[in-house]
This record gives structure tokens, C-alpha cells and sequence, in this order.
């Protein structure tokens, strides 16, 4: 009995251990099943700190091992550890490192000009425009005061050419430098002159436009304070300013003009003892409006031809024209001051009779 028991436990034991490894078997099908179908997808899927754990996984795999080997080939180019992860960024900055370091090199000299050149350039620009911007802004200091002065000189010189623009003669502004005109025009006066025929009064039968005194009263013709009109003449051999006087009437070569004169603006008793009668000429017989003789009886200037009439007197400026006189010294100051605030001063006189009222600037001959 027991050598037959045997067997029997001999075969027993033997399909207990088919029956294993049949178990075994299955459970390793199943094994690679959940790898390929499960833990794939885990690491595929997965966020990083499942990657640690998937060499255990995969080791534990039976006759699939050769696929998952494969599979943790593929993904061993991500760091297996926190460790190996620090040790990758500390290479990846030293090398990011050696190639900021190796790149100037590469560059080279050049480059380093270059960039200083053009940052030499930027600043130049800069400067420039700095200087440009405080010359147009600054409230103080030299440039403000440069600013100022061509901006003063710029304006004058644009007023003067938009005047000459307009009267035809240059300067179109003089200056009074003598009381022979006054009340009507003062010591300072800056007087704008047109030149002759320019803007002529319809009274005007002349080609300088002049209206005369005579003339003036007949068709209520008025200037600077009385009839007729104020002209700027110079006779000939006048080494002075011109004279700026009201033309009273014109004569006729060889007129006798003793009986139209007024006998107040002369002492003469008849022609003969009157000067420049008969006239020696056409021309017009002119007087200063603050003075008590003809020019022509006085002997300041002949009748004045049409030719020697370098303007016609349109519009006076108080004040102003003591600029120009005080600048070529012909007042001073004090004076400026007293006749700026009231105070008259005295004519000039010349030739005896008669004061002149002489300009301190000549427009040009017609």
C-alpha cells in the first residue's frame, strides 16, 4: 500500500505544479496586460512623479519585459530623479554660460567700435537738440538773451521791409530832428513817407502827388494839422538831413510871386528885395509850420524842383524817433527824456529867418 500510495502522490504533486505554472502563466499574461494596457498609459498619461516608480513596474513584467525595456529606453531622455534633474540645469547653465562668454569673442574688436561710434553719434544728435531746445525755451541766461535780441532785430527788419513793401522808399521811416514843424509834428517824431506819386490824393495835378497849401484850402485837403502837403526834399549841395516842410503853392520859371506870397512869412516890400523873385525855376514855395519865413525867401533852398522831393509824409509815430537820434548821437538822453515828457526843445535854426526841421534819415532820391 505504501509503495502504491506513490505514484499516485508522485502524479499529485506534479499536477500541483502544472497547475502553478498554468496560475503563473495567467497571472504573468494578466501582468503584461495591465502594463500594456494600464501602466502605458500611466507613464504615457501621467504627470512626472509617477516616472520614479515605473522601473519596479516594468521589472516585475514577465515575457513583455523586451517592450517595456524599450519603453523606458524612450523615456530616458527625461531625468530619472530630482538629483540627475539639478545635475542637468547646472550643466545646461554653465554651458549657457560658456557660450555667453565665448560669444564677444566671437564677435570680435568691431563690434565694440562700432557701438561706441554709435553711441558718440547719439549723443552728438542729442546734444544738438538739446542746445536747439533750450535756445527756443529758456527763460534765463545767454541764450535767452541771444533768443531776444535776433528775435527784436528779426521783427524790425520784417516791419521795415513790409513799410518799403508799401511806400517805395528807403528807409520808410525818418526821424524829426528839429521843432520847425511843431505843434504839428515833434522833436522825435518818426514819420512814415511814401515815395512820390505813391498813394496820391486825387487834389494832386502833379506827378509827385503834393497837394499844396493853396490847393488845399480850395477842396478841404488836410494834413498834420493844416492844408496841403508835408514833403521830404533836399535842395542841391545840402550836405545835411533833408528837410522835411509843407509845400505852400507852386510857381513858374520867372514868376513873380511877391503879390500870392503871405507878407507874414516875408519882410520883403516888392519882388527886387525878395529872394528867389522872379523864380529862377518851377518849383514849389515851402514853409515850416513853427517858422516865420519862407524857405525860398530865406534863402534855404530855391523853389524846390519836383525832382528834389524824395517823399511824401503820411503818418508820424511819437517817440520813436528818438531811438535813432539818440543812437548817432544827434541827442542825448536827458534831452530825449525832457522832450518824451513835455518838455519842448529849442528850433534849429539856419539861414537867419528860418528854422529847418532836417530828418535824421534820407530816403533816396526820386
Amino acid at each position: 500500500m505504501d509503495e502504491g500510495d506513490r505514484p499516485t502522490d508522485t502524479d499529485g504533486s506534479a499536477g500541483r505544479d502544472e497547475r502553478a505554472e498554468d496560475q503563473s502563466e495567467a497571472t504573468s499574461e494578466r501582468s503584461d496586460d495591465e502594463i500594456l494596457g494600464g501602466s502605458d498609459d500611466e507613464v504615457l498619461d501621467g504627470s512626472d512623479d509617477e516616472l520614479p516608480d515605473e522601473p519596479d513596474r516594468v521589472a516585475s513584467g514577465g515575457p513583455g519585459d523586451e517592450a517595456d525595456t524599450d519603453r523606458e529606453v524612450d523615456l530616458g531622455d527625461e531625468p530619472e530623479s530630482p538629483g540627475e534633474a539639478d545635475e542637468s540645469a547646472e550643466s545646461g547653465e554653465f554651458d549657457a554660460g560658456g557660450d555667453a562668454e565665448t560669444t564677444p569673442e566671437s564677435v570680435g574688436d568691431p563690434g565694440f567700435e562700432t557701438a561706441e561710434t554709435t553711441a558718440e553719434t547719439t549723443a552728438g544728435t542729442t546734444a544738438d537738440e538739446s542746445l536747439i531746445h533750450r535756445f527756443r525755451h529758456d527763460r534765463e541766461g545767454a541764450l535767452m538773451w541771444i533768443r531776444e535780441m535776433l528775435a527784436s532785430v528779426a521783427v524790425v527788419l520784417l516791419v521795415g521791409l513790409l513799410l518799403f513793401g508799401v511806400s517805395g522808399v528807403w528807409p520808410p521811416m525818418v526821424a524829426v530832428e528839429s521843432g520847425s514843424m511843431e505843434p504839428n509834428m515833434q522833436v522825435g517824431d518818426l514819420v512814415f513817407v511814401t515815395e512820390p506819386g505813391r498813394l496820391a490824393p486825387d487834389a494832386a495835378e502833379n506827378g509827385v502827388g503834393v497837394v499844396t497849401h493853396e490847393v488845399g484850402q480850395e477842396v478841404d485837403y488836410r494834413t498834420f494839422g493844416s492844408y496841403g502837403s508835408v514833403m521830404i526834399y533836399t535842395p542841391p549841395g545840402r550836405t545835411g538831413s533833408p528837410i522835411i516842410h509843407r509845400a505852400m503853392f507852386h510857381v513858374t520859371e520867372g514868376e513873380n510871386w511877391y503879390d500870392r506870397a503871405d507878407p507874414e512869412h516875408h519882410n520883403a516890400v516888392d519882388c527886387g528885395s525878395l529872394a528867389n523873385c522872379p523864380a529862377p525855376h518851377d518849383g514849389y514855395i515851402t514853409l515850416g509850420d513853427n517858422n516865420g519865413a519862407y524857405d525860398q525867401a530865406s534863402g534855404l533852398s530855391p523853389p524846390v524842383r519836383a525832382e528834389w522831393v524824395n517823399g511824401v509824409a503820411r503818418l508820424r509815430v511819437p517817440y520813436l524817433g528818438y531811438i535813432r537820434l539818440i543812437a548817432t548821437g544827434q541827442v542825448e538822453l536827458n534831452e530825449a527824456i525832457a522832450g518824451a515828457v513835455g518838455s519842448g526843445l529849442p528850433a534849429t535854426t539856419e539861414g537867419g529867418l528860418s528854422g529847418e526841421s532836417p530828418l535824421d534819415s534820407s530816403p533816396p532820391a526820386a
